[in-house]
């Protein structure tokens, strides 16, 4: 789904993006200029243009999925074009310098200068990223057999490049017995018993915000006290949070915890991205520093609730590294899970610890009924380059999801997957996505509800049955994050599930979504209000919150403008920068009904080119 300047994963760190045209100058090899030259003819784009791409991207976006100024391209409809240009005129580069001899210090020292000169970032940010990334970096680049179009078609899938790699065509096994009758859903009697959860995704803290300091500071995270002050005339970071690239204060989210022990939930739904954006200056210590502080602050205010958290994709330093638990050493990921394991015991029975230490992924039943499995996107995060080495079932969590979910199928269950990482956005791994639909296609009548974050918008994906593509199987619920990074308003969502009865469906009954309004709140004297922005059922119109019902809201998305404008302002949590045009409802239509990565021709075959283009754009704005 999101076509934008990714190619930290691809070029295994965001550091190396810029040696793409500088390597071969340095080089001065007639073969490697060639070289380039000839993924430039071959992408219909000139140097120039690359060039300037590069100089107009954030090093920070590049290595952190985030917005990315590059409206020119996007208008134009060349960002997918331009980033696989790059990502193979930079595999190359990497793997040249690599093969020709450079020792790692020239390739770092190297580094460090490109990331000063093409990516315009400080001299503290370039020097952060570099030495944080270049252990792992130049391990996998070291070991790394794939040729620049095998490593960019990977990533950017079949539009970039047609590979060959061996690991990439994998399937899970589904057990032999035979899929149950789909039943057609029903809601509960009137007065049944419901049960209300809180999700809380993507908090971001931010310890050191500074209010009044600088939030248009030029580097990837601002609203610091060492960002210095804003420039005359200028407006400086908000008291409660900004739109500009900050994330959330520790005093709001203060109070946003003092308003939820006021609210009415009966557990809680924690799925990750914990830290604040300064990628470049975190280390483990850091992280389950963090861990530790924010599980200690929910058990504060919520000391009687049960949490079931699940890992982002920002707990881990670096940033997207989750190498699989066969890599060993200093380079194990196992400082990151035994933490994991240690913080989440507090709310999780000692049985799922196993798994946690080994994959960061557990099982548990909170209620007779119901199951709640916790998975790893991780183990699909085409940034997480570790995964070059071998991207098949990673740690082997989708074949304990496939064990799982038939236990509860025997014994009639009702199971919620939770998770960061929406399996549908392109952001996951085409294999993994399309692995876990073949799961979700197949345990439909046991799967009640999908639960993540990440994106920092709010929206959903449809499921539809492998066979024709038309009938509605399921729902992924993507809700809002706290942190208003990057220019959105602060979020926060409660759902209302058929409850705690024998024979409850757990289906999801209604959601209502609450959202601090930061150009109200900063302005105000007296403290914040959250307020609710909506309920599903009554701004949609909706009688039931089932997949087909979902489904036939899309539709009617596609035939009423008001409609559809209405949930462009809730996907951008009522900060939309402006409406919502033809190519953009297109593009969103096509998004919502994309439930597997990298399938966009197969879901909305008809798509028309300045949609697709706005797809790319809409998609360079998540997280």
């Amino acid at each position: 789904m999101r076509a934008r300047f990714k190619l930290a994963p691809v070029l295994l760190a965001s550091i190396f993006l810029n040696m793409t045209s500088a390597i071969p100058l340095l080089f001065k090899s007639e073969k490697t200029h060639s070289y380039s030259l000839h993924y430039l003819e071959k992408s219909n784009h000139d140097e120039t243009k690359l060039q300037e791409a590069m100089k107009k991207s954030k090093l920070f976006s590049q290595t952190f999925p985030h917005e990315v100024k590059l409206a020119p391209f996007l208008q134009s409809g060349k960002l997918q074009s331009i980033t696989c240009s790059l990502c193979k005129l930079g595999v190359a580069a990497v793997q040249k310098a690599l093969s020709s001899g450079m020792s790692s210090e020239a390739i770092v020292e190297l580094a460090k200068i490109l990331c000063v000169t093409f990516a315009h970032e400080d001299d503290r940010v370039c020097t952060g990223l570099v030495n944080m990334f270049k252990d792992e970096v130049l391990t996998v680049l070291d070991s790394l057999i794939l040729s620049p179009e095998e490593v960019c078609g990977l990533v950017f899938g079949d539009d970039c490049a047609e590979s060959y790699w061996p690991f990439d065509a994998w399937n899970v096994t589904l057990p032999d017995v035979p899929k149950p009758p789909v039943v057609p859903h029903v809601l509960p009697k009137p007065g049944s018993p419901t049960v209300r959860v809180l999700h809380l995704t993507d908090i971001h803290l931010d310890t050191l915000y500074s209010a009044g300091s600088k939030a248009t500071c030029g580097e990837p995270l601002c609203c610091r006290a060492d960002d210095g002050q804003p420039d005359t005339g200028g407006p400086g970071a908000g008291y409660y949070g900004d739109y500009r690239n900050c994330d959330t204060p520790a005093w709001t989210l203060e109070g946003l915890f003092t308003h939820l022990a006021k609210q009415q939930f009966d557990y809680i739904l924690w799925t990750g991205d914990l830290p604040a954006h300064n990628i470049w200056n975190q280390s483990r210590s850091d992280q389950t520093g963090m861990l530790r502080n924010l599980t200690a602050m929910v058990k504060k205010y919520f000391p009687d609730k049960p949490v079931f958290p699940a890992l982002g994709n920002h707990e881990s330093s670096p940033v997207n590294s989750f190498p699989p638990s066969e890599i060993k050493g200093n380079q194990s990921i196992s400082w990151l899970y035994d933490a994991l394991a240690d913080t989440w015991a507090a709310w999780l029975p000692a049985e799922t610890l196993d798994t946690i230490r080994t994959g960061a992924y557990y099982s548990v039943s909170p209620y007779p009924g119901l199951r709640v499995v916790s998975v790893n996107t991780n183990a699909c995060n085409n940034m997480n380059w570790w995964l070059f080495f071998n991207e098949t079932d990673p740690d082997g969590q989708l074949a304990w999801l496939i064990k799982t979910l038939q236990k509860a199928e025997n014994k009639k269950e009702k199971v919620h997957i939770i998770g960061h990482i929406p399996p549908g956005i392109d952001d996951c791994l085409e294999m993994w996505s399309r692995n876990f639909y073949k799961i979700v296609d197949r345990y439909e009548s046991t799967i009640s509800g999908q639960f993540f974050g990440h994106t920092h918008h709010d929206h959903f994906q449809v499921f539809y049955d492998l066979q024709t593509l038309k009938r509605p199987t399921n729902v992924a619920y993507i809700s809002p994050s706290v942190t208003p990074f990057s220019n959105l308003n602060m979020g926060y969502r409660i759902f209302t599930l058929d409850g705690n009865y024998s024979a409850s469906s757990w289906e999801v009954l209604d959601h209502e979504t609450y959202i601090l309004n930061l150009t109200a709140a900063n302005t105000r004297k007296s403290p914040p209000t959250w307020d609710l922005e909506y309920s599903a059922k009554a701004k949609y119109g909706m009688t039931s919150l089932f997949p087909e019902d979902w489904d036939v809201l899309v539709s009617r998305m596609e035939k009423n403008d008001s409609l559809l404008q209405t949930f462009h302002s809730y996907y951008y949590k009522s900060h939309a920068s402006g409406p919502c045009d033809s190519s953009c409802s297109e593009a969103l239509v096509c998004a919502l009904r994309s439930a597997k990565s990298h399938s966009t021709k197969l879901f909305c075959p008809s798509l028309r080119t300045s949609a697709a283009q706005h797809l790319a754009q809409l998609s360079a704005t998540m997280c």
